[in-house]
Formats: structure tokens, sequence, C-alpha cells
């Protein structure tokens, strides 16, 4: 076993101005090298970015106030889709968080590309057979899933999608945008933001606040998220991009829905 490099020791006797020092060393210490900087950064941004999202992006934000969300569309209660804007603010919320503001912390503070953090689609293509593949192989399992009762209680998350066509084509538009927020900050800004500074452990550090995401959905999903989350993410290294990952989850999500809605026994007008 090797021995682990240890805090160095503050001296409590020192007063405030000596625990400011060593304060102020610590701190330093984070920027030392660049890829130190950068992990400091992403953490610090990705800390940032999952309160915001958890407190306004979601769609319980909306949902509180809705009648005024919904009146800047010009929709009454009573209009066709009125239960389905918290859900299409999710969608948008989703790509704005986690997304636009990644991006513009790659471009102002990290001052990076970001290409080199999975956003990009030119070269991928070579990997979409395994992403393919995934899917294939997550079908029976989902097939599966989907006779549990605690499975078929919560999907479609927007009940209104059993209502017909159109009501389940605008929530799955809006979950396949909300997936784009979760692959484009979970395998791409922490991912490959996290990795020159990491290695592979990178992996580890993102699924831990990517299965907690998660916490609310059928016990056996929370826990299958950790290794979806570590594939995916590793598939995303290697390919260099997060794009395939977002379509994948999509694809998941589409057929866990339209699970869900045969077990209920279809549409119901």
């Amino acid at each position: 076993m090797t021995d682990l490099e240890t805090p160095r020791t503050g001296n409590p006797l020192g007063g405030l101005r000596g625990f400011a020092e060593e304060l102020r060393l610590d701190w330093r210490s984070l920027w030392r090298r660049p890829e130190d900087q950068l992990a400091a950064k992403v953490l610090i941004t990705s800390a940032v970015l999952l309160i915001v999202y958890a407190l306004w992006g979601r769609p319980f934000f909306v949902n509180a106030n809705l009648p005024a969300v919904a009146g800047w569309l010009g929709w009454e209660a009573d209009h066709e889709y009125y239960s389905a804007v918290p859900y299409m603010y999710w969608g948008v919320s989703s790509v704005l968080i986690r997304i636009l503001l990644p991006v513009l912390v790659i471009l102002f503070w990290i001052h990076g590309r970001p290409s080199d953090f999975g956003y990009r689609i030119r070269g991928v293509t070579s990997h979409a057979w395994l992403y393919l593949l995934m899917f294939l192989a997550m079908i029976p399992l989902l097939v599966a899933a989907s006779y549990m009762p605690a499975f078929q209680a919560k999907y479609p998350m927007y009940k209104g999608a059993l209502s017909g066509w159109s009501h389940f084509g605008l929530w799955e538009l809006a979950y396949g945008i909300q997936f784009l927020g979760v692959e484009g900050f979970f395998r791409g800004f922490m991912t490959f933001g996290l990795y020159p500074r990491f290695g592979y452990l990178s992996l580890l550090i993102m699924v831990i606040p990517y299965a907690l995401v998660h916490v609310g959905k059928p016990p056996i999903e929370v826990f299958m998220a950790v290794p979806a989350g570590l594939l995916l993410g590793y598939v995303a290294l290697k390919s260099r991009s997060w794009v395939f990952g977002a379509l994948l989850h999509w694809a998941v999500g589409i057929t866990m829905d339209s699970l869900a809605i045969w077990h209920a026994g279809g549409f119901r007008p």
C-alpha cells in the first residue's frame, strides 16, 4: 500500500492570522500546475451548476409557478399543453445550465476549446456502432424492468404523454433536449475537464453526482446509473465526444416510455 500524502497540520494556537496564512498557502497549491487549475475550475463550476440546476432547473420549480410561466406563453389553464410547460422548461433549462454555461466557462475562464471537452461531431461516427450495440444490449433489460410496478408508476414522467401522439411527441422532444444537457455536463464538461488531472479516475468522480441525480427514480435505475455512467464516460473519452451518448440516452428514454405506455394499455385520449 502506498503512503498517502497528508495535509499540513495547522497550528491551532496561531490565531486567525496563522489560519489565514495556512488557508492562503493551501489554496495556492490548487493552482500550481495547468491540470490542477483546470480540475479546480471544473469542480468549482460543477458544484455551483449542480446546485443551480437542482434549485431552479427542474420541473418542480415551474410547477410551483405554473400559472405565471404559462402566462408568458399566453396559455390559460385550459390550454391543451398547459401541463407540459414544466417539462418544456426542463429541456430548455438543462441546455442553458448544463451546456451553455459550461461552454462559457470553457471559453472565458478556462480559456479552452469546447471541442476538447467532447463538444464535437466531426470524426466521431466511427464509434456509432458501439452505441448501437449498447442500445441493443439494453433492450432486454428494459423489457424486464418494465414489468416492475415502480417502473410503470414512474414512466412516462409526463403523464400527459399517455393522451396521444402529439403529447407523446412534445414530451419526447423535451426529454431528448434534456438528455443533451445530461451528457454534455457529466460526460462532457466534467469527464473531459477532470481527465488531464485524474485520468480515468475522472469517471469515478463524475459518476458520484450523476448517480445522485437519479435518486427518486426506481432503486434499480439509481444503482444502474453507476455502471451506465462509467461506460458512457469511457466511450465518450475514447470517441472524443459525448453527442452519441446523448442520442443513446434519448433512445433508451423513448423505449422506457413506450414500454410503460404499452403496459398501461396504450394511449388514453
